[in-house]
């Protein structure tokens, strides 16, 4: 089998298979158990790899048949004997030939693949009681330290992620120090189920996705209206911090993405066009296209920082089973900037880009949580280059005094960035914005800057994207607000319901004022029982059913319900469309009509 540059040096000497924390080693050790079970049960199956991940763990399985639920039954009672048993973990180094041996004749054909790719002399295994592993540790000191663990899902998985390769089967579990926090978590998952943006989204009449274009949702009017909602949101942002918008081709020669660098790393991500023996590519990123328009006229070093701003439509040829609702598509628009300034600028807009991203973010009630990604090991540029631009974000993130992690290796090829964290009301964490410095652009393209000593320099170039994609962000916030959106954001904001046809004129009237006042009304006069009307507004997650009946006309009032089920009662018109008209225009985050 062949193997990867990357797996054929991979170290195992003194290397962990997962960090040494006590939740990851317990997620690791529970693997191993869960590996146990599974050859207990089905002694046939061949064994892959089972890491620790991000609230759980994984293993990897050569199976012909799927794991049905009533398999995750028997392996995780079979998991609790072993448990019970209280087996220890015990290591033992071996010379990597006679691993390779011992493995052959087990018929474990992945942990012999696994094994000749490395070039260590000794490797390290791990037994429980009648099973072995390939396995670098850490490991508990021994089963009975595994309390609280629970197998969640069955799915296929290609060996080494290459459609190429075998399909196996993976089974997915979790394990907690406590019951408490197992608890915890299965109820997380349980709400996330409930808030899937891809169920909401059919129920709200947000988007769909169709056959004919995978990947690129189709905007239902509602979806679209928080769509135009966030745009306008972005730009007045972007017009009080001096930006210009600007709108580059979507079709573009490849010779652009060759001199920019991309071509050798995005090729196989690109959608290619054909014509007049020509190549052109769909664009999957803004800024080969932003120089341009720096390069259109003749720049000073009193015309910088330029800010240009461009929300263009963007396409990436993602597999099509990676593709995940809105959060992972083939099409989408990118809330996209690029910034060129001088070296002594640079540290001010990151600066005013950090405060950005904390303006940005607070009307959804969204805490950022700071990275600072470096060099990776494929990149552009000196060492020299690299350290001034690593060094200006870290300053930067010191600077405002805030509190970052650093992310090895993980910067583009063109320069290191800051990425930006935020958790969900799951307390789910999600990357979202990212600020990039890159000297690299510049140079390729030859940008220039006249200096005050009238000779030409090299401006700098960062790259940065707030919300990131809309088609991501709203899949977030829908999952975030359980489809609640705050008024301002909510495709319709207000629904207004005669009690019976007697009193719809008056409906009518309440429902042509909140239009004048631009607040989204919709009218339910339909020949519906008032209380269905109101459910059915509840579903849908309107922020305010405003019921008319004879008081209400007599009174000029409307009756006011919250979809959260308050009722608040009578409150005169004009004070409804003028509580709306701020809440609305204050971006506020909760319901505040009718409330003194």
């Amino acid at each position: 089998m062949a193997v990867s540059e990357e797996d054929r040096h991979l170290r195992l000497t003194g290397e962990f298979d997962c960090d040494a924390t006590p939740l990851a080693t317990l997620r690791h050790s529970t693997s191993h158990v869960m590996a146990q079970a599974v050859k207990r049960l089905f002694p046939e199956v061949k064994v892959a790899i089972g890491p620790a991940i991000e609230d759980g763990f994984y293993y990897d399985f050569d199976r012909a048949a799927p794991f049905t639920p009533e398999d995750l039954a028997k392996i995780e009672k079979v998991m609790g004997e072993i448990v019970k048993a209280d087996l220890p973990f015990e290591r033992k180094e071996m010379p990597r030939a006679e691993a390779i041996e011992f493995f052959r004749r087990r018929g474990e054909r992945y942990k012999v693949e696994i094994l000749e790719g490395l070039v260590a002399p000794t490797v390290s295994l791990y037994t429980q009681g009648d099973f072995i592993d390939l396995c670098r540790g850490p490991h508990v000191k021994s089963t009975g330290e595994i309390k609280a663990f629970k197998l969640l899902a069955s799915s296929g998985a290609y060996w080494r992620g290459d459609e190429k390769k075998p399909m196996l089967q993976r089974i997915y579990g979790t394990a907690w120090l406590t019951q408490e926090e197992l608890d915890k978590h299965l109820w997380r998952l349980e709400e996330a189920k409930k808030r899937d943006h891809r169920k909401l989204g059919r129920e709200l009449d947000l988007f769909i996705f169709h056959e004919v274009s995978p990947g690129a949702p189709v905007w239902l009017p509602n979806g679209w209206m928080m769509v135009r909602e966030l745009e306008r949101f972005v730009r007045e942002k972007l017009d009080a911090r001096g930006y210009q918008e600007i709108s580059t081709p979507i079709l573009v020669n490849k010779k652009l993405w060759e001199q920019s660098g991309h071509w050798d790393y995005y090729q196989e991500n690109m959608f290619l066009v054909e014509s007049e023996e020509q190549v052109f590519g769909l664009k999957p990123m803004n800024c080969p296209e932003s120089t341009i328009v720096y390069r259109h006229a003749l720049r000073s070093y009193r015309d910088l920082p330029l800010r240009f701003s461009d929300m263009g439509r963007l396409h990436r040829n993602e597999r099509s089973g990676t593709l995940t609702g809105l959060f992972r598509v083939r099409q989408f628009t990118q809330d996209d900037a690029h910034i060129y300034c001088r070296l002594d600028q640079l540290q001010g807009e990151i600066t005013m880009l950090l405060e950005q991203v904390k303006d940005w973010y607070r009307p959804f009630g969204l805490e950022p949580l700071f990275k600072l990604s470096t060099r990776p090991a494929k990149s552009l540029g000196t060492d020299e280059q690299w350290q001034v631009a690593e060094q200006g974000l870290a300053d930067a993130l010191r600077a405002n005094g805030l509190a970052f992690d650093l992310n090895p290796g993980d910067g583009t090829f063109y320069g290191p960035k800051i990425d930006v964290d935020i958790l969900d009301a799951l307390a789910r964490r999600w990357q979202i914005a990212t600020i990039q410095i890159d000297f690299q652009q510049p140079e390729r393209f030859g940008l220039e800057y006249i200096d005050s000593d009238g000779q030409p320099k090299r401006p700098v170039m960062v790259h940065r994207a707030i919300f990131g994609s809309f088609e991501r962000f709203i899949g977030i916030l829908t999952e975030h607000y359980a489809g609640a959106f705050p008024t301002w954001l909510a495709p319709v904001q207000a629904r207004v319901i005669p009690i019976s046809e007697k009193f719809a004129d008056y409906a009518r009237g309440v429902h042509e004022r909140l239009r004048a006042a631009h607040v989204r009304s919709e009218l339910d006069d339909r020949n519906e029982k008032l209380g269905y009307r109101i459910r059915e507004a509840q579903l849908r997650k309107v922020p305010y059913m405003l019921v008319c009946g004879g008081r209400e006309a007599e009174a000029g009032t409307v009756g006011v319900r919250h979809r959260t089920g308050d009722d608040v009662g009578a409150v005169p018109v004009d004070r409804v469309v003028a509580d709306l008209v701020r809440e609305i225009g204050t971006r506020a985050a909760s319901l505040t009509v009718g409330r003194s």
